[in-house]
């Protein structure tokens, strides 16, 4: 079965057993997900079955977008309220002053990504290596943060909305917000709403909805004016033949024929010529 659908994962698992969950719902053995959640988070999870995962690569898949809460006063290792070591009661906050702090995270931020995280050493999670007492150490990342604002304050908790890149942690963003304001923080909720398109509040993607991925892949259309064969054979094609020709990815149409082709100093070549869609996702 070739599917791809959005998945709300709940709090409480973590994303492998709750594709795990999904393979035996669906009775599939090969499957996927784009987007690793650890335990502590809940929310949006693109998910595909068969060959369909391999368009993970090329889905449009920023901004994530979260929706957390930061419980000021606390403090973490893990950043979230799963290991609450100590907490400080903190005077309220002015409104302005939080609004103030959150307008200064826009733009590139660098950042440690935080030891409970998905972020993998050596081909395991941080999260697991820190949840066995081992340390962890990571090199120094950057996010973007496309978008940032306060949606509530009920001291000591404030809620809020962030929309990041590929590779950002909204623990990180969260103990930067907290040191701008002075004091230490960790997470007490956290929920992704979306990845690029794929959001949970879209009707589209309601109830594991089966999608078309062609509707959600981050390439420009090309056409080939040759022989469509020359594509269906996988032969090399060379780029005067292309209707674009400059550098970058493309999704290659020949009638009802897809491939996935890159151009790169003037030499074409495949990155997928067996595009499994036949009118739509099945």
């Amino acid at each position: 079965m070739n599917r791809l659908f959005l998945a709300d994962k709940p709090a409480g698992i973590g994303s492998n057993k709750f594709l795990s969950a999904l393979k035996r719902k669906y009775g599939v053995k090969k499957a996927g997900f784009s987007g690793t959640l650890d335990p502590f988070a809940s929310g949006a999870l693109i998910v595909a079955f068969g060959q369909y995962a391999r368009f993970f690569r090329f889905l449009k898949k920023e901004p994530k977008i979260y929706a957390a809460t930061l419980w000021l006063g606390a403090q973490s290792p893990s950043g979230d309220n799963e290991n609450i070591e100590r907490v400080e009661q903190i005077p309220p906050l002015s409104r302005k002053v939080l609004d103030a702090a959150i307008a200064q995270m826009r733009g590139e931020i660098k950042f440690i990504p935080p030891a409970f995280s998905a972020k993998k050493i050596d081909g395991v999670r941080a999260y697991k290596l820190a949840r066995a007492g081992e340390e962890v150490s990571l090199k120094e990342s950057s996010m973007r943060v496309f978008d940032a604002e306060i949606l509530s304050y009920a001291h000591p908790f404030v809620s809020f909305r962030v929309a990041l890149s590929e590779g950002g942690y909204v623990r990180s963003f969260a103990q930067i917000l907290a040191e701008k304001l002075g004091v230490c923080g960790t997470l007490s909720a956290l929920r992704r709403e979306s990845e690029g398109a794929f959001d949970l509040k879209d009707p589209r993607f309601a109830d594991e909805a089966a999608l078309n991925p062609l509707e959600f892949l981050d390439l420009a259309p090309n056409f080939y004016d040759g022989d469509a064969r020359d594509v269906i054979l996988g032969k090399k094609l060379a780029a005067k033949d292309l209707a674009s020709r400059a550098d970058g990815r493309y999704l290659l149409i020949c009638g009802d024929f897809y491939s996935i082709i890159e151009i790169s100093s003037g030499e074409v070549r495949y990155l997928w010529n067996d595009v499994p869609i036949a009118g739509g996702a099945f």
